[in-house]
C-alpha cells in the first residue's frame, strides 16, 4: 500500500463514544499497519483515546472532528482532533502543549507531570504528556474563534 491512506469522524463526544471509537480506530490502524505491529497499534490507540478524552473533558459541546493520516510515502502518522473549547481551555492547553515540546527528554517530563498531576483536580497535561512521553509523537495546536486542533504526529519512519 503506497500514498496517503485517511478518514475523518465527525461526531458529538460523549463517554460512551470513547469506547465505540477507539475499537474503530484500533481495527483501522491494525488493517494498515498489519498483524505485526501491535505496539504501534496500542501506541495510535492510546493517542487517540487521550485526544477523544480531552474533546469530552474540555470541550463546549457541539461536533468534535477526528481525522486520521497515514502518509506511507514518509512512513508517518498525523491524529488530529478539532472541537469548540473555552478560550481559557485553550490557553491552558497551548501552554501544555509549548512546555511539551520545549522538553529534553519527554519521557522524564511525562515522569513529572505525573507526578505534579496527583496535586491537580484539573487540567493537568498528563494526558498529552502521555502522548509524546509514552507514545514519543509531538503535539501541536492551532487555535481560531474558540475552535482548536491538536495534532499528534510521529516522526517519519516511525511507522513501517
Amino acid at each position: 500500500m503506497t500514498g496517503l491512506v485517511s478518514f475523518d469522524l465527525v461526531f458529538r463526544p460523549s463517554v460512551d463514544l470513547i469506547s465505540i471509537v477507539r475499537q474503530f480506530v484500533s481495527s483501522f490502524y491494525s488493517q494498515i499497519l498489519g498483524n505485526g505491529d501491535d505496539g504501534a497499534v496500542s501506541n495510535l490507540g492510546l493517542v487517540t483515546h487521550e485526544l477523544l478524552e480531552n474533546a469530552i473533558k474540555y470541550g463546549t459541546g457541539g461536533e468534535t472532528r477526528l481525522c486520521v493520516e497515514f502518509d506511507r510515502v514518509v512512513n508517518r502518522v498525523a491524529i488530529r482532533m478539532w472541537n469548540s473549547a473555552s478560550e481559557a481551555h485553550i490557553a491552558v492547553l497551548k501552554r501544555n502543549v509549548k512546555e511539551l515540546s520545549e522538553a529534553p527528554d519527554a519521557f522524564a517530563h511525562y515522569q513529572a507531570v505525573m507526578r505534579r498531576s496527583a496535586k491537580r483536580a484539573n487540567g493537568s497535561g498528563l494526558g498529552l504528556a502521555r502522548i509524546t512521553g509514552e507514545a514519543e509523537m509531538s503535539l501541536s495546536v492551532t487555535a481560531d474563534d474558540g475552535r482548536v486542533c491538536i495534532t499528534a504526529q510521529t516522526r517519519p519512519g516511525a511507522i513501517r
